[in-house]
């Protein structure tokens, strides 16, 4: 084998490798394929949708849909049903107010 086919050769397995390892990261951080619900799942156009739905059983309407907007676009996630969950969204979850309370409904 001649010098430069075996520096062609080694410059195509480190391309193979670079995808490989591009292609694996994907599939466990959620870089290219997100389940439902997920961290990171939620569009930001669909935000509003998502959290007219979280905060439909509540009396306080009007705060509940400002901070769920607020985190959902932060976070591009909103826990499912209208109330817990937080566990599905841990940037969601993690949003305290000055208080250190939760911000996000």
């Amino acid at each position: 084998m001649t010098q430069a086919s075996s520096s062609i050769s080694i410059v195509l397995l480190l391309l193979a490798l670079a995808f490989v390892v591009e292609v694996s990261a994907g599939s466990t951080n959620g870089g290219f394929f997100k389940p439902a619900g997920a961290e990171g799942s939620v569009p930001i156009e669909q935000c509003p949708n998502k959290c007219d739905y979280r905060c439909s059983a509540t009396s306080h309407r009007k705060p509940c849909l400002f901070y769920c907007n607020y985190c959902c676009q932060k976070c591009l996630c909103v826990p499912s049903g209208t109330y817990g969950n937080k566990e599905e969204c841990p940037c969601y979850n993690n949003i305290k107010n000055k208080e250190g309370g939760p911000k996000c409904p």
